[in-house]
């Protein structure tokens, strides 16, 4: 929307949180609190004009914003609300127009909400449009006074309410839209009486109203929508509203969810036409999955790239890997940094892939592990076998070759290279490179002695 500044407030501990780490940081949906009211924000403001007020691990939450465009600002003091739209004003009051102020604890404030308030407080020559909801139980919250012609009067705090106004069940959000000009002329005129000693936003629609200016309000028809996280337990209930959200935009775009409230997608997971995901998977990060794939119950993918048809049997983990059209795995299959299995190429039960490379067609169906390997096209990797890639001091790669077949319980000894089309016997343990099309033995020859289990028998016996 044009001419529209938006500041938000992401200063603050959270005491409530019990926690060392900055509330805003906390994530719900597979992100950062801040992380959902910037996306929010920028669907209705540019970049240039969204100021994101930091104080607290200030760093850090920079770090998570970055790449937007965003503009930030230290309040290197916590003075309250007010003091945190202050610290913005160098920035903002120069750009003129009106002024969103929101907290960076709502993640489920959606920017179709903040469309409507800046058009109600365009809509009128109101000095501010407050943000209220009906909340069934509104301890802790600021409530709403109303004057006679339905504008807002006052905003009082929980804490110095009287009882008669503690019966108020609409409750101040802590989301406004200012004419800019009138915020920045009498923004300077809130004070700190108060218990706290802090400059609170709220005084400012007191303040308002003494200079002969209306603040109106809209209410939001779905609390959910203004919730700010305060304690662990609504960090939840955002939690589960934004992932039942996920699950709901992902179905009706013809993915099959078998138990959606089981389920944890992150945000920015992407799933094509047809997919099937079981119940108690959880597609973390920035995943992307293609067309007509299964993804196991209980299955962990995260930041990884799945092609169509791709299958992943239950209770499989799968971190930062990509696979390939038709490619399988699991049950019970680890892949992680940066495994790659091609297409058509099957990882079975507690097979463990790292920095491994997977040919197309290739199989490790059973119980082996493959660290920083290469392995061709339709070769076959038996149960039990290891590549031994670290020597204690480095790793080491192990290639081997199209077509080849390693017996079940191989020790492959890295660095070495396996020719295509070469066998290796099982319980081998290889520690020399293996031609094209031989076969390499690394076990001692099996000794048979007829009849001496049972002489040891009949010796026993006899004592």
């Amino acid at each position: 929307m044009d001419n529209l500044s938006i500041v938000i407030l992401a200063a603050g501990l959270g005491t409530r949180m019990k926690s060392r780490k900055a509330k805003v940081l906390h994530e719900a949906g597979g992100a950062p609190l801040v992380e959902h009211v910037v996306e929010a924000a920028l669907e209705v403001a540019s970049p240039e004009r969204a100021v994101v007020v930091v104080g607290l691990q200030a760093a850090k939450v920079e770090a998570a914003l970055a790449g937007r465009g965003l503009r930030f600002v230290e309040q290197t003091e916590q003075l309250g609300t007010a003091h945190a739209i202050n610290a913005a004003r160098p920035i903002i009051e120069p750009l003129g127009g009106d002024v969103i102020a929101l907290y960076g604890d709502c993640p489920l404030l959606s920017a179709d909400t903040l469309r409507r308030l800046v058009e109600i407080q365009r809509g009128g020559d109101s000095a501010a449009t407050v943000m209220t909801t009906l909340l069934d139980d509104p301890s802790g919250y600021g409530r709403i006074l109303r004057a006679p012609d339905g504008t807002v009067e006052g905003i009082v705090e929980h804490k110095a309410a009287t009882p008669g106004q503690l019966a108020i069940r609409e409750i101040n959000s802590g989301t406004y839209c200012f004419r800019g000009e009138l915020l920045w002329k009498h923004l300077g005129e809130i004070g700190t009486d108060n218990p706290a000693k802090e400059y609170y936003l709220t005084d400012i629609v007191e303040i308002f109203r003494r200079a002969g200016r209306s603040v109106k309000a809209l209410m939001a028809e779905d609390p959910f929508e203004l919730l700010g996280i305060n304690t662990r337990v609504e960090l939840a209930q955002v939690d589960r509203v934004l992932r039942l959200r996920k699950a709901r935009e992902l179905m009706l775009s013809g993915v099959t969810i078998e138990n959606p409230d089981t389920v944890a997608i992150d945000r920015h997971v992407r799933v094509g036409m047809d997919t099937v995901i079981e119940p108690a998977a959880r597609l973390l990060g920035r995943t992307t999955i293609g067309q007509g794939c299964r993804i196991g119950a209980g299955a962990i993918i995260r930041d990884s790239e799945l092609e169509d048809g791709v299958t992943v049997f239950p209770y499989s983990y799968i971190d930062s890997c990509r696979l390939e059209r038709g490619a399988q795995a699991g049950p019970f299959a680890r892949l992680r940094m940066n495994a790659c299995v091609a297409a058509e190429a099957h990882v079975g039960n507690f097979v463990e892939l790292k920095n491994t490379q997977l040919g197309s067609g290739s199989k490790a169906m059973h119980l082996a592990y493959l660290g920083d390997s290469v392995i061709g096209e339709n070769a076959n990797v038996g149960a039990g076998t290891i590549t031994c890639n670290y020597d204690g001091t480095k790793k080491h790669r192990t290639i081997i070759g199209d077509g080849a077949f390693i017996g079940s319980n191989a020790t492959l000894v890295a660095p070495v290279e396996i020719g295509a089309g070469s066998y290796v016997a099982a319980g081998s343990v290889v520690t020399e490179p293996v031609p094209p099309d031989a076969l390499a033995l690394g076990r001692a020859r099996q000794v048979v002695k007829e009849n001496w289990a049972r002489k040891r028998r009949d010796a026993q016996a006899s004592k």
